[in-house]
């Protein structure tokens, strides 16, 4: 059980959870915007594509297979500072295997070596934010992933401006890597709590993947990982290809969904506390559904980018509240989050190449209709994330 500790504690500790949220999602979603940059250079098809961005999500795979443990015997303070190194130099391998010296090999090691970084941060930040969300006593983990949410708003800005501007995109993944890491490292001199909260003896991981409800919120989290994930991956090079806009537009339209994430994760926190985690959501994910349909079938650009609009609010509240659920008893929230990521995190595996092989098909505009496919279905699993008392 968490023990009490003073209020000003909680409010440092809640602080640097945010700022290390925001910019987890500045190196990602940075990454995220350039990919048709890397796209052009590399001279790759659809299919190719996918699989480069399948480097990324092996390398967050691996990291959150020994996460638990590593955050257990680390504890969440120090496996931030060790992503956050990580991260960095991942974002300048991949700069430098874009832009300087062309290449795809290069730019796999670099982005896996992000992936890896990210998915350590991932499980560390999510086990201090849930403490702090118990320290609290009210319902923030949406807002801390709102913060992830809003860097990747701040990133999409900045990779359309640097897109306008023909900002070579080494010198930018460089400064974006560097200030990542600069700005994580003091972030996590802040976490307290969950060095706190944790217990001696093993991380509890081996235990946690026998655990029925687990496994469940870890399938319906891949579900909306891959929501979210496959947006982050393909909705700029969606709307480049099937709606002919520019590279920096293409930013744009990501810009769009990210920014209507980031609302829904703010303002969510509201539904969530007044109506509970299941009705709040099953209406995200219904929206979600739609949000993607009308996207693919708008015809009109402008209608197609108010169903990202939609799509990006309906993503907002499910991937945070399955990494609350899964930290609901706080004795063993680093083991259980851990295994939530890494059966989450399978969907960022098969949802780069999936979507990229549809692509090669009929065009990677239609290919995001797999998303509601899988959205529908996944509604029965809702019913896991009621809380229970630890």
């Amino acid at each position: 059980m968490s023990v009490t500790v003073p209020r000003s504690q909680v409010r440092a500790a809640a602080a640097g959870v945010a700022v290390t949220f925001g910019l987890n999602g500045v190196a990602v979603a940075t990454w995220f915007a350039r990919v048709p940059a890397a796209r052009d250079a590399l001279g790759l098809t659809p299919g190719a594509l996918g699989l480069l961005l399948l480097s990324m999500s092996v390398g967050a795979c691996l990291a959150m297979l020994t996460a638990g443990e590593v955050t257990h015997r680390l504890r969440p303070r120090r496996t931030v500072a060790v992503s956050a190194v990580t991260v960095a130099v991942g974002l300048a391998v991949a700069g430098v295997g874009i832009g300087a010296h062309p290449s795809a090999v290069l730019t796999a090691i670099g982005i896996f070596t992000l992936g890896y970084g990210s998915g350590l941060c991932d499980v560390a930040m999510n086990v201090e934010a849930a403490e702090v969300e118990r320290a609290l006593g009210k319902t923030v983990m949406p807002r801390f992933h709102a913060m992830w949410s809003l860097g990747t708003v701040v990133a999409a800005g900045l990779a359309s401006f640097a897109a306008w501007a023909v900002l070579p995109v080494t010198a930018h993944l460089a400064v974006v890597a560097f200030i990542v890491a600069a700005g994580t490292l003091v972030a996590s001199r802040t976490y307290q709590l969950a060095v706190e909260a944790e217990h001696g003896g093993g991380s509890g991981v081996l235990a946690a993947w026998r655990e029925p409800r687990t496994l469940l919120i870890g399938l319906l989290v891949l579900v909306l990982a891959f929501t979210e994930g496959t947006a982050n991956d393909w909705v700029a090079v969606a709307f480049i290809d099937g709606y002919a806009l520019d590279p920096a537009l293409g930013a744009v339209v990501f810009g769009v969904f990210v920014t209507t994430m980031t609302f829904g994760r703010i303002f969510g926190t509201i539904a969530l506390d007044r109506w509970g985690r299941v009705p709040a959501i099953v209406v995200s994910m219904l929206l979600a559904a739609s949000g993607v349909a009308l996207a693919v079938f708008a015809g009109s650009v402008w209608l197609a980018v108010a169903g990202v609009a939609v799509w990006g609010l309906g993503t907002a509240l499910g991937f945070p509240v399955g990494m609350s659920a899964a930290a609901d008893d706080p004795e063993r929230a680093a083991a259980r989050v851990s295994v939530v990521a890494v059966i989450g995190y399978t969907a960022f595996l098969a949802g780069p190449p999936l979507v990229g092989f549809l692509g090669n098909g009929v065009g990677v505009l239609k290919a995001l209709l797999i998303v509601p496919l899988l959205l529908l279905p996944a509604l029965a699993l809702v019913p896991m994330l009621r809380p229970v008392k630890s």
